[in-house]
């Protein structure tokens, strides 16, 4: 199991007992929501509306997870929601006629995807975006910052492991993530314009150059 709220979605009874048949690691999207807006905001100062770009089934479930940080840095929200590639270039063109200053990917299989698409029209648009997932970054989106993929593919690992040797899920506390990952993508911020502020480069994973 990887989600962000296995308690909110009535998954398991608590994170420290999960109960049932389900355990595995949460990945903190609403924590890390904050974040990922404050860092974009630290890039681009005068962003004060951000497209929220995720499949039409999930994209006002990604906003609600926005809501929270974007409210309080006084950022609006635009939910764009696409159903296939073709639909791209349309949502895009909502999005600039809107007036966007960025824009938030979400990562999902039908969205990923599509990845390598969205970061060619946003930059061929001049919109910098944040994903959650450094597979965006190295596709040409701007930005990535969220729960490291390897670190929890190997915890994901340990749960394996102890469920073959008996264990039972029920047992096993949700786990949550404790290693993030800032990658930023330094060929698509000069392609945009952009100048990244000396401190977000020290505390970046890894630049993309």
């Amino acid at each position: 199991m990887d989600t962000d709220d296995p308690v909110g979605q009535g998954l398991v009874a608590s994170l420290a007992r999960p109960g049932g048949n389900l355990t595995g690691i949460s990945n903190m999207f609403k924590e890390v929501a904050g974040k990922q807006l404050e860092i974009l905001k630290e890039i681009v100062p005068r962003a004060g509306k951000i497209g929220v770009l995720a499949h039409r089934d999930y994209v006002q479930q990604a906003t609600k997870v926005w809501e929270p940080a974007a409210a309080s840095l006084g950022v609006s929200l635009l939910p764009v929601g696409v159903g296939t590639a073709e639909d791209l270039p349309r949502r895009f063109d909502e999005m600039t006629a809107a007036g966007v200053d960025g824009y938030f990917v979400s990562a999902q299989p039908r969205t990923d995807a599509m990845r390598d698409a969205i970061a060619e029209l946003a930059l061929r648009l001049h919109l910098p975006g944040v994903a959650q997932q450094r597979r965006y970054a190295d596709a040409g989106v701007l930005l990535s910052y969220g729960a490291s993929l390897s670190a929890g593919h190997q915890r994901e690992a340990y749960f394996v492991d102890r469920i073959l040797k008996g264990a039972k899920p029920a047992d096993l506390p949700v786990e949550q993530p404790t290693t993030f990952e800032l990658v930023i993508n330094l060929k698509t911020a000069k392609a945009l314009g952009l100048t990244i502020p000396p401190l977000i480069l020290v505390r970046a994973d890894e630049l993309i150059e």
